[in-house]
């Protein structure tokens, strides 16, 4: 039996909160993609700001 993989991956992307919150132009995001059956909820990670020169939170967006 095959396994169907493209159905439970779903690509996401992903937005800096602090830099929402800082109000300098511009934005950091990034693009990714996770598991519908593993992972429902909306996903958060830790990635490189380049306009912060930091790690920051990065919240997925719609």
């Amino acid at each position: 039996m095959a396994k169907r993989t493209k159905d439970a991956r779903i690509q996401v992307i992903l937005e800096c909160t602090e830099h929402k919150k800082s109000g300098l132009p511009g934005t950091s995001r990034y693009i990714t993609t996770k598991s519908k059956k593993n992972t429902p909820e909306r996903l958060e990670l830790k990635k490189f700001n380049p306009i912060l020169r930091k790690m920051t939170i990065h919240k997925e967006i719609k």
